[in-house]
């Protein structure tokens, strides 16, 4: 069996493992000692376990203490209860603590609840990936322990719309954390995330790809009093009219947008797919006391005026060339003529060559 290759093991007696973490060299190898109940396909090395293209019901019953990136996507977890990864709950305490885990990515595994201290027992758990799920309920506590979470994604996994419903799922989970990053792409939200269920040092919110039209003064206010962490606002479908822009202008004024150069008006029609960064105060109907927050000056020319001058002066220099072989047509013409007479001599005399060489009455006694 060569190094690296999944490998499927059948053991149903045994509860399901991931893997065992290999010793030695770096290459992957086969978890030795241990197996993988069937249909789990097993990927060891010496830190990173995986396991895909199965219906898992329950988190694995063991893992390898070793383990520091852990993988499980394809799965039927629906709840996480105490201790999910550390061996369950046993007297106020994880059974058996993953001290190495530092990645653990949970997508695509039907996950609809997470219960008080289910990320307990990996206390160096700094980025956890929950994109995917479809949760529904999240307890107060169901981060405790993860003093070292740094990133929580929760892309197309977030089952509220609205500010009301976002802060009733996050209510107090995620406030005692130190989150930098907290990810809430691709789920359809109409609403910011309230303030006072974010974490007190978010310095990235990622809200791509979701349905928001207008971004709310209090919102943003509420954003400002956690020390103005950088959104990410791109492929939402903005409503671009001075009412609806004013508290988004002046947030992006103040460099607190980290793709404000990808953000495009989606209503109304008339600026459809424009940049927003190139609207000027009279496109919105503002008055002359917004033309500032549009940014420092008026913004230039569209793109599209660019492009149009640059095919004009490709279409002069193509005219101007034109105009240089009409003038020069007799001139070329000779060139031309000279150009065919001369080929074929050269061809007449390769001609006559090879004529000459095939006479068999030309031949020389040798080469009879």
């Amino acid at each position: 069996m060569s190094p690296g290759r999944p490998v499927e093991l059948r053991a149903a007696s045994q509860p399901l493992l991931l893997g065992e973490a290999a010793a030695g060299t770096g290459a992957a190898r086969p978890a030795a000692g241990r197996s993988c109940s069937t249909p789990c396909f097993c990927f060891a090395t010496p830190d990173t376990l995986q396991c895909r293209l199965v219906r898992l019901l329950e988190p694995p019953a063991e893992l390898p203490a070793a383990v520091r990136n852990l993988s499980i996507a394809g799965g039927n977890l629906t709840v996480l209860r105490a201790a999910a990864f550390a061996g369950g709950w046993v007297e106020a305490a994880a059974a058996r603590p993953l001290a190495n885990l530092t990645l653990l990515v949970l997508t695509h595994d039907a996950i609809e609840a997470l219960e008080e201290a289910a990320f307990a027992g990996l206390p160096a758990l700094a980025t956890l990936d929950l994109s995917h799920n479809r949760l529904r309920s999240v307890a107060p506590g169901a981060f405790a322990g993860c003093a070292q979470l740094r990133t929580l994604r929760l892309n197309q996994a977030v089952e509220a719309r609205d500010a009301r419903g976002l802060g009733e799922l996050l209510d107090g989970a995620l406030v005692n954390l130190s989150l930098a990053r907290l990810e809430l792409a691709g789920n359809r939200l109409r609403e910011l995330p309230p303030w006072t269920a974010l974490p007190p040092a978010l310095r990235h919110l990622d809200v791509r790809n979701n349905s928001l039209q207008a971004l709310a003064a209090g919102q943003l206010d509420g954003l400002a009093a956690l020390g103005r962490p950088r959104l990410h606002l791109a492929a939402n479908p903005l409503r671009c009219d001075c009412a609806s822009l004013r508290p988004l202008l002046a947030w992006l004024r103040n460099g607190s947008a980290a793709d404000r150069g990808l953000l495009h008006c989606a209503s109304p029609r008339a600026l459809k797919g424009w940049p927003l960064r190139r609207l000027r105060a009279s496109q919105l109907g503002c008055g002359a006391e917004d033309l500032g927050l549009l940014g420092e000056g008026a913004p230039g020319p569209p793109e599209t005026a660019s492009y149009v001058f640059f095919g004009i002066v490709l279409a002069l220099i193509g005219v101007v060339f034109l105009m240089v072989l009409y003038l020069n047509r007799k001139g070329i013409k000779r060139w031309l003529n000279n150009l065919r007479e001369a080929c074929r001599d050269q061809m007449e005399g390769y001609h006559y060559r090879y004529e000459q060489d095939c006479d068999p009455r030309r031949a020389s006694p040798g080469d009879l």
